[in-house]
């Protein structure tokens, strides 16, 4: 059963912080005799794309350093995994909005319609999609969740709907 450690959860918040990142999430689950200890880090809000694997490399090292250099785990042996968010993670704070601009998003809403549209910004009043060719601003109160959908192919024009078929992501 995973369990939440929020003396660890703060003893790594310093060290990815240190690195420019965000701890997304710490997460301890036994694993026969050993227990895994999963750190989910992720790119500042005013950071667009993800994180590249010489930037886990290094907050997973520094993750590593500081939990030998303390006794917060104790004395049982325990694995460490320091990983990012997959792109199915929910829109749920601000930041993760902010970096799914130019994405693909689609947005289910108390009682509508969901909605499927490029994100092109994050206002006071909510996320600004561009669906069928036209701006829609769910307001934040109205949004039960947002994901960003997967693309095979990637936009002709940033912030609009227009595709270029022969080009895969």
């Amino acid at each position: 059963m995973p369990t939440h450690n929020p003396q660890l959860a703060a003893l790594l918040e310093t060290v990815v912080s240190s690195a420019g990142l965000v701890l997304e999430d710490v997460v301890v689950t036994s694993v026969g005799r050993r227990r895994q200890v999963r750190v989910v880090v992720d790119l500042t809000e005013d950071e667009v794309g993800s994180v590249d694997l010489d930037r886990v490399a290094g907050v997973s090292r520094s993750i590593g350093d500081t939990l030998e250099e303390s006794d917060v785990l104790g004395a049982d042996p325990y694995s460490l995994e320091v990983t990012t968010p997959g792109v199915d993670r929910p829109l749920t704070e601000r930041r993760h909005w902010l970096r799914a601009r130019t994405r693909l998003v689609r947005v289910e809403r108390d009682g509508e319609v969901p909605l499927t549209g490029r994100l092109v910004e994050v206002g006071e009043a909510g996320p600004v999609l561009v669906v069928d060719g036209e701006q829609v601003v769910p307001g934040w109160a109205g949004i039960r969740k947002g994901v960003v959908e997967v693309e095979f192919t990637k936009p002709t024009k940033p912030g609009t709907d227009d595709h270029d078929e022969a080009d895969e992501a």
